[in-house]
């Protein structure tokens, strides 16, 4: 089809104004822009992902913890369940505590917003944390930041 009779939208192309490496250009500028948003995408998704494990590893380490009074006191024990559910995390490490409500035991005493339902109840708490470490280093963001995760049950009793 053609415009004006030309065949070439009125020659437009051919006076003075060639489109020849348009695409190139087009291409140039757009690949940088579509691969730090390709890194930016999978560092986010990352985060999130390491974020969740650090959190499912204490819920795993108070779980286990959480079943008797003899595996509340079992802090190795709990450790060892952290990092076992958080294997896929390189660098991943686990506390753990015991706290009671009751007085007059070698426990340590439990803040008292956890004794206002039950005076004579066992808490175990396992904190966790991993230090995530981007793909890149962007500008203003820092390269690497601690994520932590924390679970804190009542022993059943």
């Amino acid at each position: 089809m053609s415009i004006g009779g030309k065949g070439d939208f009125g020659g437009f192309f051919r006076r003075g104004f060639p489109a020849r490496g348009q695409s190139a250009v087009e291409l140039a500028v757009a690949i940088p822009v579509l691969v730090f948003l390709l890194l930016a995408g999978s560092d986010f998704g990352r985060i999130f992902y390491t974020s969740i494990e650090v959190n499912n590893a204490a819920r795993a380490g108070a779980q286990y913890g959480s079943q008797t009074v003899i595996t509340a006191a079992d802090a190795k024990g709990m450790q060892a369940a952290a990092t076992k559910d958080g294997s896929n995390i390189g660098n991943l490490s686990a506390t753990a505590t015991q706290c009671t409500c009751e007085s007059s035991t070698s426990v340590a005493a439990c803040p008292t917003n956890y004794c206002t339902n039950d005076p004579q109840a066992t808490f175990v708490e396992v904190d966790t944390q991993a230090v995530f470490n981007t793909l890149v280093t962007y500008p203003g963001i820092p390269s690497s930041t601690t994520v932590s995760g924390k679970a804190i049950m009542q022993v059943a009793q």
